[in-house]
């Protein structure tokens, strides 16, 4: 097998090992074209050639509890290494076929493969099941920003389900209402507490929405779309809370990536940079000897554009900071410093960075007496110069220009 890794995109250019391929072929199951196993539930469904997409579930070839194969949730909460996540994401079997995305059937040779999926992506447990693949799986893997590694697919044959899904009865009832928009009910489903990471699944196999709307959407699109409608949902009341009244620092550390994270009293606005560090795993847009920043923001009414520089990070990171800014009941002016250090080397999907951001808001924050002061500490911890911060950011360049009432009386 020729080296592949994230710099050179398979094409053999670095002339070294590729680490992510090192750690799955210690980790790959040896099966043939059948094989049963407990998937975490995972599904996913691809964007390549839209409408006519990729889609499949993927599944160890072992039972027991293996919710942790695909949970960032506790992966950040467990702090695991990026080797035990990519052992893990190894032994994920990616058993697909191709359909339109609105399609009853993923095509005819699949039998119910699509009402399997979308059973499947409803549970929230998982769910032992058995799959009779087309020929032996793949010793390759797809990786992106968006999502987790996807590694050793296969074309699917048949697939079945060995015992019932555990299905919450705020979801069973929701994806059952084909009359609720998707909008409504992804906030309803969040106001009852399920995970963002299954909301993300139930859009991405078309279970949400009203019935003549419903199809498939790509996974990297359903997990921006969560993260953006969630954040804009709890900026409705986050716009009339009481401005902070101190200046708070988060920070927060994991796999190479860290987080600084700066609250100042004022009206709500929302800025991110995004640093990728030399020998980091998307540094390779860049000379390998030189770091490069991506900058997003936005006012107090909001984005009316796509992120397009820092991408669905964005959006996520935006839910995270407006989770906190719910729960302590009070808007601010918000500064996010993301930097994507070397150790960084393999992707993990934008669900760590909303549950590492989320572990940050747990604990208490630093308070400072002004700006500079607050700059200065988090210089103790950042790799880029706050010289540079300071040059980029819009938010600082911005801060304390506007007027507001309460300064006249």
């Amino acid at each position: 097998m020729e080296n592949i890794c994230i710099r050179c995109k398979g094409r053999g250019l670095c002339g070294q090992p590729c680490r992510i391929l090192a750690k799955f072929k210690e980790s790959v199951p040896r099966i043939k074209t059948h094989f049963s196993g407990s998937t975490p539930p995972e599904v996913f469904v691809g964007r390549i050639n839209y409408p006519n997409v990729f889609s499949g579930i993927l599944s160890p070839v072992q039972h027991s509890d293996t919710t942790i194969y695909s949970s960032p949730e506790q992966w950040v909460s467990q702090n695991l290494s990026i080797e035990q996540i990519l052992e893990l994401r190894g032994q994920m079997i990616y058993g697909r076929s191709q359909s339109h995305i609105k399609s009853s059937e993923f095509n005819k040779d699949s039998g119910k493969f699509k009402q399997v999926t979308q059973e499947l992506a409803l549970s929230s447990k998982p769910v032992s099941t058995e799959f009779f693949l087309k020929h032996k799986p793949e010793f390759k893997f797809t990786a992106s920003r968006f999502f987790q590694i996807i590694a050793n697919p296969a074309p699917i044959q048949k697939i079945l389900l060995e015992e019932n899904p555990k299905v919450e009865k705020k979801v069973d009832y929701l994806t059952n209402d084909y009359d609720v928009k998707s909008i409504q009910a992804i906030k309803e489903l969040y106001k009852a507490k399920i995970l963002t990471s299954h909301l993300q699944k139930l859009l991405s196999v078309g279970l949400l929405g009203v019935k003549s709307s419903r199809k498939m959407v790509p996974t990297r699109w359903s997990i921006t779309a969560i993260d953006d409608t969630l954040g804009k949902t709890l900026l409705e009341n986050i716009r009339y809370y009481q401005e902070l009244n101190e200046i708070q620092v988060f920070s927060q550390d994991y796999n190479g990536n860290h987080f600084d994270v700066l609250f100042l009293p004022g009206a709500f606005s929302f800025e991110v940079i995004e640093t990728s560090m030399p020998g980091s795993v998307w540094s390779e847009q860049q000379p390998v000897d030189k770091s490069y920043s991506m900058q997003d923001y936005e006012g107090f009414f909001g984005r009316k554009t796509y992120a397009t520089n820092v991408v669905g990070a964005y959006y996520t990171d935006r839910l995270a900071v407006c989770e906190y800014l719910n729960k302590i009941k009070r808007q601010a002016t918000v500064l996010l410093l993301h930097e994507e250090r070397p150790e960084y080397y393999a992707p993990l999907g934008v669900g760590i960075i909303r549950e590492s951001l989320r572990k940050a808001f747990t604990k208490k924050p630093q308070i400072y007496e002004t700006i500079e002061d607050a700059l200065r500490n988090i210089k103790n911890r950042t790799l880029v110069p706050t010289d540079k911060i300071k040059e980029m950011s819009w938010v600082l360049k911005n801060y304390g220009k506007q007027k507001s009432l309460k300064q006249w009386f």
